[in-house]
């Protein structure tokens, strides 16, 4: 068996020759790039930039009950079920805008926050970067949801919540990996002991 050698993981090999903004928005920026790409030829490529950190929270409580938010989705035309999330501004400390991100959506505090994953949402067309955190030792209060959301409530095992995202029930790709990635890290912690 044979194995390549390591890739230089720092070369770029798209040259880029000019930028311009076509669209901006308060939430993202679009921009069209005139570029050399990695064959030597010339072109274009499109890329989205978030003006916020995308963040997931998996609330778990003693039981291993979570919570699911669902809402209409306008960009997909379709009702879905996901993990309490928002935006937090790229400059904020991103455990404060998860922190408020689980008390708007869900009237939860948790005193024990874990990061439990870094993710790129769709790192072909868009720069946006997500975290995902763990929600524990919760206290209920008021929701306070934007004018934006009609959202809906769902407290369940965590463990059917998995099972909606590996049935396709849940579609979100921070949604999917955060739950199994809190599944895998809440089992690693007990045979920890």
């Amino acid at each position: 068996m044979s194995t390549s050698p390591a890739p230089d993981e720092t070369h770029n090999p798209w040259q880029v020759l000019g930028s311009e903004i076509k669209y901006q928005n308060p939430w993202i920026r679009v921009r069209e790039d005139q570029v050399i790409n990695p064959a030597g030829n010339p072109g274009i490529y499109g890329v989205v930039s978030m003006k916020n950190k995308a963040l997931g929270i998996i609330p778990v409580d003693a039981e291993g009950n979570t919570w699911l938010v669902g809402q209409y989705r306008y960009a997909l035309n379709e009702y879905c079920w996901e993990i309490p999330m928002g935006g937090g501004p790229v400059e904020l400390d991103i455990l404060e805008s998860a922190q408020r991100e689980l008390r708007e959506e869900t009237g939860l505090l948790a005193a024990r926050w874990t990061n439990i994953a870094r993710l790129h949402t769709s790192n072909s067309v868009t720069d946006e970067e997500g975290f995902v955190f763990l929600a524990e030792e919760l206290t209920p209060g008021p929701t306070e949801h934007e004018e934006t959301e009609q959202l809906h409530l769902w407290k369940l095992p965590l463990r059917e919540a998995v099972e909606m995202a590996m049935n396709n029930r849940i579609t979100d790709a921070i949604s999917v990996a955060g739950l199994l990635k809190a599944e895998r890290y809440l089992q690693q912690r007990v045979a920890a002991g």
